[in-house]
């Protein structure tokens, strides 16, 4: 008898064990899409801190794994590769990843804006007042220069001004942040740079903000980062793209409501190395997310200037309509 009772008890436990289990199973969140995705220091990886740090914390939608890369060909070879599913990369790079993969690329947004300023220790009241002037910049042969030619032109000044390049910006940062009251050179610098050469040199002055110029001369603003993804991942993993670009919206307005911590978070992550430079910069970064029609005609029209200047510079044609991702 008492081996009876024995084999029921045991058998007993047996099933609430299995019942239990079974509960369990059910109460268990569906599983997260795992997203790998690469983004740049600097501006074009601003948007991307929040998202990274609730990531961390186990409360993002998705599952992401984030490379920090510091040149977008990094970004391009690893989206060639099938490295990465999602990327923030350079404006102009989203195209030529278009035509490197055939077509397996769609742009989810923009992200950042205009973050190129024009720096002296003169006053410049009209762009027209460059002329006769000498501009230092850094970005021979990339969008810099395509972007500072437009300009130029387009305000009657391609003969008129003398550009000088250097080979990297941290040099155009150097010769800026030691210019002297006198001197009437202006430097052409993007966002983190401009506010390293600011922090060190008092008479130095933001005096042009190329995007804003560029906005009246083109009727657009100046789109200088992107969002895109694989296509076929895309079509794959919708509900999660749609997820990705939800939070990530939240992600970018978190910076413009939470400087101070957007600023740590961009100096813990690799994003910007100090949060104080980041603080000082952020504000002029110009991050964004703009989607549907609105990216396409923004988009397309800087994607038309660069083309102008240079074929290759946007893989040597403009993405057809399936580039855009919703419109």
């Amino acid at each position: 008898m008492k081996k009876v009772v024995s084999v029921f008890l045991a058998l007993l436990m047996v099933l609430s064990l299995a019942a239990c289990t079974g509960n369990e199973e059910e109460q268990t969140p569906a599983q997260k899409t795992a997203i790998r995705m690469a983004t740049l220091k600097g501006p074009t990886g601003i948007g991307t801190a929040k998202l990274m740090a609730d990531n961390d914390a186990g409360t993002a939608a998705n599952q992401y794994t984030v490379t920090l890369c510091t040149d977008p060909t990094e970004v391009v070879s690893g989206i060639v590769a099938g490295t990465y599913d999602v990327a923030a990369c350079p404006l102009n790079m989203a195209s030529v990843l278009y035509n490197k993969t055939n077509g397996n690329i769609q742009m989810l947004a923009i992200n950042t804006l205009g973050t190129m300023y024009l720096l002296s220790t003169q006053e410049l009241t009209d762009i027209s007042e460059l002329a006769g002037k000498t501009i230092i910049s850094a970005g021979q042969g990339a969008t810099p220069e395509y972007v500072l030619n437009y300009l130029l032109e387009k305000n009657g000044l391609t003969d008129k001004v003398t550009v000088e390049y250097k080979s990297e910006h941290a040099e155009v940062a150097t010769l800026a942040a030691a210019a002297t009251a006198d001197d009437d050179t202006f430097y052409l610098l993007p966002e983190p740079n401009v506010t390293s050469a600011l922090l060190q040199n008092s008479a130095l002055k933001n005096v042009l903000d190329l995007s804003k110029a560029f906005e009246t001369a083109s009727g657009v603003s100046l789109a200088m980062g992107c969002i895109v993804a694989k296509k076929d991942f895309v079509q794959q993993n919708k509900a999660a793209i749609d997820a990705f670009l939800a939070e990530y919206q939240k992600s970018v307005e978190y910076t413009s409501t939470n400087l101070d911590d957007t600023a740590t978070l961009c100096e813990t992550y690799g994003i910007i190395p100090k949060a104080a430079v980041a603080k000082q910069a952020i504000p002029r970064c110009s991050i964004a997310f703009v989607t549907g029609s609105e990216m396409k005609t923004v988009a397309t029209e800087n994607l038309n200037v660069l083309l102008a200047a240079s074929a290759q510079s946007v893989g040597g044609k403009l993405p057809g309509d399936d580039f855009w991702y919703g419109v």
